[in-house]
């Protein structure tokens, strides 16, 4: 990988936040695919005639171009690619939560192209509408492994028993699932549930509901004291 201090051209991107800056200018917040979350000064692109003004949106396939130095680089130019549906009602909803997560839990300037993937693949579905619950807890699985933190699904916890289906468990967030817990945090599971993640599978709603409070779980642990905006108002619109 180039140097982070070097010029990048056409490094392909999404806009995940952007605010205004100054009197006429925007900061935006990027999740490029081969240098992860990038902070760039987008000069003048609130005026009228910017050439960048229609592009630095949201969900949209992009390429980059930037140079500087410091953690707050400069946009040199944008250029869209198209091949994303637009979003629109609940579907923008979710996107705007993926934002968030990225935003929130990656650091600046560490690379992840495999979830920059995960992240592409996860808008194309939204845009198909695809079920969005499903959708969702995809990628957070997903975002999860990309942060170190490797679900444990297939075997207890200390162990190497395997998961009983029918069997009931505790997921304790820094543990993995064991048959008891006294930690509040703790997240009770079946063993299918356990295994039908391991494989992808969210058909079951018995599995897509604790898939939900298992990752909300585990998120929040990552997040501390933080609140995702986004999901209160996804939790309000649809219990998703």
């Amino acid at each position: 990988m180039a140097s982070l201090e070097r010029p990048q051209d056409n490094q392909p991107a999404f806009v995940l936040h952007s605010y205004p800056y100054r009197e006429t200018s925007l900061i935006v917040e990027t999740f490029t695919q081969g240098f992860g979350r990038v902070a760039l000064v987008a000069r003048g692109a609130r005026r009228p005639r910017s050439a960048v003004r229609g592009l630095l949106m949201a969900f949209q396939p992009l390429t980059l171009s930037w140079f500087g130095k410091n953690e707050l680089r400069t946009l040199k130019n944008a250029e869209w690619q198209g091949g994303q549906l637009p979003l629109s009602g609940s579907a923008m909803m979710c996107g705007f939560y993926l934002n968030e997560l990225l935003l929130r839990l990656l650091p600046r300037d560490d690379p992840h192209p495999q979830l920059f993937a995960h992240y592409q693949e996860a808008l194309h579905a939204l845009g198909q509408n695809e079920p969005q619950p499903v959708v969702l807890r995809r990628f957070e699985k997903r975002l999860m492994q990309e942060l170190g933190y490797a679900l444990m699904l297939e075997q207890e916890a200390d162990s190497d028993t395997a998961i009983v289906p029918d069997d009931t468990y505790f997921y304790e967030v820094e543990r993995g699932p064991v048959r008891q817990s006294t930690r509040q945090n703790s997240v009770q599971l079946r063993g299918r549930t356990l295994l039908d993640l391991a494989r992808d599978d969210y058909s079951d709603p018995t599995t897509l509901a604790q898939a939900k409070h298992l990752m909300r779980a585990l998120i929040s642990h990552q997040l501390g004291s933080e609140l995702l905006q986004t999901r209160q108002l996804l939790m309000d619109l649809q219990e998703l």
